[in-house]
């Protein structure tokens, strides 16, 4: 049985340092909502198996094995106390995907992966162990904050709907599982009847599931999707690190040299600062938690996160390059969790007994041949899905960042150029114009503000 909490305490766990350990069913309960929500979400990270395909060219076992390192990489967060459910960087995709454009499918390309991979780790890694990332955290104005939310949520979305994304293969599918997600996630109307009835209650404690099984239900039944599929004879796919590590590994094809390094400082510094945007959003979603849950204490320590994001990046570097990296936050299924975490008590006891839950069962459910054959009709649409959910959150949260128009005008200014033209871009405008506008931005009431 696990450990019990008291009221207003942390989550019991072993303290080391900054960190904490903790491990399911005994420092925090298994929940059954996140393991069986799990078994399905896990559909998006093995999205990473033909980006992998396309980017790397590797072979459906060899990206398969590679996903299912990254799966048992995400559970190190739960388990040293880090209260969010560790994803990709998402938004820097298509920028990455730019980048190794240059170079020809095979080793050059996957050697510039991997020293683009090793600078993001050593930034996460540098500024985690100096104490640095709480520090910018606390020194970054709300305007800019609020411009890297809103840019976030811009770049989520819009590649969904460009002429080959992913909204027109699958248009009514797609359509009803947001909607449906939406629905059970934000609507006010629906939370009053959860309120009222059972069986809405049970249904929303399942978060985005419903709206991911509508979609499966949907897209077979009209020919956007293909039939359901299951392998026999196998069950569980052990990773052939062996092979991964002769086709990919610096340690095999040998490490990237310093003008490959040099190359990929400007990416890597754009990288990090798309996944400073994920630090954001953690800490406004931890903030907001902890105000409706005060039976728990929640510390979200950025330097912790920073340090093993690094720590994954690392790994990754060095033993399978990863094209979507590994980022601080899964924006999506953290949000879904955290909505249910605001039930009570009863209905989550921990956020960690959710979080953990839920990364352990994706690390097991991307290794079972039935799971992974039968969400593999859906490996694309449900990234889609994932990232309009991501998209919604961090565009709230971007709003409700900023506290006068004048910084609303600013956030949604850089947030655009941050979406079209790169991080780098949406940054320096945004520090640009809180300068030209600093004493406007500081006025003292809404009435000065609107007049500005």
């Amino acid at each position: 049985m696990a450990m019990v909490r008291e009221y207003g305490k942390e989550q019991p766990g072993i303290k080391l340092g900054i960190f904490t350990f903790r491990l399911p069913f005994i420092h925090y309960r298994w929940e059954i909502s996140e393991f069986l929500q799990a078994l399905l979400m896990c559909a998006a990270c093995l999205g990473s198996i033909p980006i992998l395909q396309q980017q790397l060219g590797l072979p459906f076992e060899l990206a398969w094995s590679a996903v299912i390192i990254n799966g048992l990489l995400y559970t190190i967060h739960a388990t040293f106390g880090d209260p969010v459910i560790p994803g990709w960087i998402t938004p820097s995709l298509p920028l990455t995907y730019a980048y190794l454009a240059q170079f020809p499918i095979g080793p050059e390309r996957t050697k510039a992966l991997i020293a683009l991979q090793l600078l993001v780790a050593f930034l996460f890694l540098f500024l985690g162990i100096t104490g640095l990332a709480n520090k910018v955290m606390n020194i970054i104005p709300d305007a800019i904050k609020g411009g890297i939310l809103i840019g976030a949520s811009i770049g989520a979305v819009q590649g969904l709907f460009v002429e080959s994304g992913n909204f027109w293969k699958y248009p009514i599918s797609f359509t009803a599982g947001v909607l449906v997600s939406y629905y059970l996630l934000y609507s006010t109307h629906f939370f009053k009847l959860k309120a009222k009835y059972k069986l809405l209650y049970t249904i929303a404690n399942f978060g985005m599931l419903p709206g991911f099984l509508v979609a499966l239900a949907i897209g077979p039944a009209i020919g956007e999707l293909s039939g359901i599929s299951f392998k026999l004879g196998t069950f569980i796919k052990l990773p052939e690190i062996g092979n991964l590590m002769r086709t990919v590994s610096p340690f095999y094809i040998g490490f990237p040299g310093i003008d490959l390094f040099i190359k990929a400082i400007p990416m890597a510094f754009a990288v990090y600062i798309i996944a400073f945007g994920d630090f954001i959003t953690a800490e406004a979603l931890v903030r907001e938690a902890s105000v409706v849950r005060p039976d728990e204490l929640i510390i979200f320590d950025s330097n912790r996160s920073n340090i093993l994001s690094g720590i994954r990046n690392l790994v990754l570097a060095l033993v399978s390059p990863y094209v979507s990296f590994a980022g601080p936050l899964w924006g999506a299924t953290t949000v879904s969790i955290s909505e249910r975490y605001k039930n009570g008590r009863e209905s989550m006891d921990s956020i960690f007994s959710g979080f953990g839950t839920f990364r352990w069962s994706t690390a097991l459910g991307v290794m079972l041949y039935p799971v992974v054959y039968f969400v593999r009709p859906i490996l694309d649409l449900s990234i889609g899905l994932s990232l309009m959910i991501q998209g919604f959150v961090c565009m709230r949260l971007g709003v409700g960042t900023c506290k006068t128009p004048i910084e609303m005008s600013i956030a949604s200014v850089s947030g655009i150029i941050l979406a079209t033209k790169g991080a780098a871009w949406g940054m320096a405008v945004g520090i640009i114009l809180i300068l030209l506008l600093r004493d406007y931005g500081k006025a003292e009431n809404k009435d000065e503000d609107i007049k500005a």
